[in-house]
């Protein structure tokens, strides 16, 4: 892991954390979600380069150690589609391999369907394949108070987060969902961070070490662009 190197690229006027492993011919460039960061591929990128690729994952706009916009009201996934370009384009790659997982999935559809040629392959998880403006996810049938649904409230998501520090609010969303239930607050009032047992062990994959720098980097961007 202390083989990873670290640079910044310019893109769109922002600098963005970029993490590299290898020197292969062919790249991966691994697109992070949320509540996350470029060190959620870590694994993947020794592997990946251990298999000769050139293992790219960086920090998107306002995650991180990447630099917020200047106008978070105007931000959007087209902007991370100009993200994963910019850095294709500042570390000279001509054509990649893309992995998303959670809304790191979106960009990556966006950019097979609008750089086709920036592409070899695509792969994601988590989300399904949705062409843009077409959702395969059936919304209607699930519950009124699941998660996204409650985050997406305007304001909801900052006051359910902003009653704890960042640590708790790091813990609380990997514990559940590291699972397989559906998270849903049954009352109105219920907030989804209250779902949390605070008591909870972390699961094996995600030490103590790792919560704190997470939350360590996540101190310093905040959840505004989540």
């Amino acid at each position: 892991m202390e083989q990873i190197e670290h640079k910044y690229v310019e893109v769109s006027g922002l600098k963005l954390h970029v993490a590299e492993l290898g020197t292969g011919p062919k790249a991966v460039l691994f697109l992070h979600g949320f509540p996350e960061i470029w060190y959620s591929w870590r694994h993947q990128m020794v592997a990946a380069a251990a298999a000769g690729y050139r293992a790219i994952a960086f920090d998107f706009r306002g995650y991180g150690l990447s630099q917020h916009p200047p106008e978070l009201e105007k931000a959007s996934f087209f902007d991370l589609v100009a993200n994963v370009i910019g850095v294709m384009d500042s570390l000279g790659i001509s054509k990649a391999f893309l992995a998303g997982k959670d809304f790191g999935a979106s960009p990556a559809f966006l950019v097979v369907g609008l750089h086709p040629e920036r592409v070899s392959g695509v792969i994601t998880l988590g989300i399904p394949f949705m062409p843009p403006g077409v959702s395969v996810i059936p919304f209607h049938l699930l519950p009124k108070g699941f998660y996204l649904f409650r985050w997406q409230e305007a304001g909801r998501a900052e006051t359910d987060f902003g009653r704890f520090d960042v640590k708790t609010v790091i813990r609380s969303i990997y514990m559940l969902f590291c699972g397989s239930e559906l998270q849903v607050a049954s009352t109105d009032d219920q907030e989804i961070l209250d779902l949390a047992d605070p008591s909870a062990p972390l699961p094996p994959w995600f030490t103590e070490e790792d919560l704190n720098l997470y939350s360590s980097l996540y101190e310093n961007s905040g959840f505004r662009t989540a």
